[in-house]
Parts: structure tokens; C-alpha cells; sequence
């Protein structure tokens, strides 16, 4: 028995990757951890999901700030903006597999938005559209000077 035999995912998180990898590499397939490794796995979608639809939230947030706020406007919310545009940009490049699924992420990450957007200003919530005043697509491309 060597050091490596008693990681386990519950005892050494990292300890538990390293090995998996090792397995793998080594072709020592029966030597997986599949629930967890599955599990795992599943995870890491989840976690890009996730990543999208907050990064589609602090976009629809910033543009309804700026829409509903005009005097308010800053070169934050401007730069949160441009980022959260850059940043889902990239997770759809890197997930391509996310366009079915789109739709979805954006009405969640609007409700989201919609919430934090009355947090944020004080406004009533009813200040906002249940539906996005943008589509996706004019979110992702609307001049930032056009808005309001």
C-alpha cells in the first residue's frame, strides 16, 4: 500500500484530483473513482452554466441601471458592461453546446438582474420590465450612449 491509496475525495480534495489524473494517464481505468469523478464532472457544467448566467445577470443589471438611472451613469457600470459582454462571449466561444440552452440562461439571468436592479437603486421592481426591454442580441451589441 502506498501514500496514494488512502486519499480519498472526502479526506484530500486535491490529493483525490492528483490521483484521478494519474489513473487516467496511466490507463488504470479500474482504478477510478467514477461516482465522484462523474460527479464531478457534472459539476464543471453546472459551474459554466452558472458562470454564464451570472455574467448575463451583471449585464442586464448594469443596463437597466443606466437606462433607469441617467444621472447616476458611471465609467463602472460603462466598464461592467463592456466585461460582462466580454466575458460571455467567451463562455459561449468555449461552449458552443450552450446555444440550445440560451433562452433559458437569459430569461434567469434577467430575473436576477431585475432583483438586483431594484436592490441596487431603490426603485420598485415594477420600475422594470418583466421581460427584457433588450433581446439578447441588443444587449450583447446596444451603444451604451443609446440607451435611455
Amino acid at each position: 500500500m502506498n501514500a496514494t491509496d488512502s486519499i480519498t475525495y472526502e479526506s484530500d480534495y486535491y490529493g483525490w484530483i492528483q490521483q484521478q489524473v494519474k489513473l487516467l494517464k496511466t490507463g488504470q481505468l479500474t482504478e477510478l473513482d467514477l461516482e465522484h469523478l462523474i460527479e464531478e464532472i457534472e459539476g464543471l457544467g453546472a459551474s459554466q452554466r452558472a458562470a454564464l448566467v451570472n455574467q448575463i445577470a451583471r449585464l442586464y443589471l448594469h443596463l437597466l441601471k443606466w437606462q433607469h438611472q441617467p444621472q447616476r451613469r458611471s465609467r463602472s457600470w460603462e466598464l461592467s458592461i463592456q466585461n460582462a459582454r466580454i466575458e460571455i462571449e467567451e463562455l459561449l466561444e468555449d461552449n458552443p453546446s450552450f446555444q440550445p440552452w440560451l433562452a433559458a440562461g437569459v430569461a434567469k439571468g434577467y430575473a436576477k438582474a431585475r432583483k438586483q436592479a431594484a436592490a441596487e437603486t431603490r426603485l420598485a421592481i415594477d420600475t422594470f420590465p418583466i421581460a427584457p426591454p433588450f433581446d439578447f442580441s441588443q444587449a450583447m451589441t446596444i451603444e451604451i450612449d443609446g440607451i435611455g
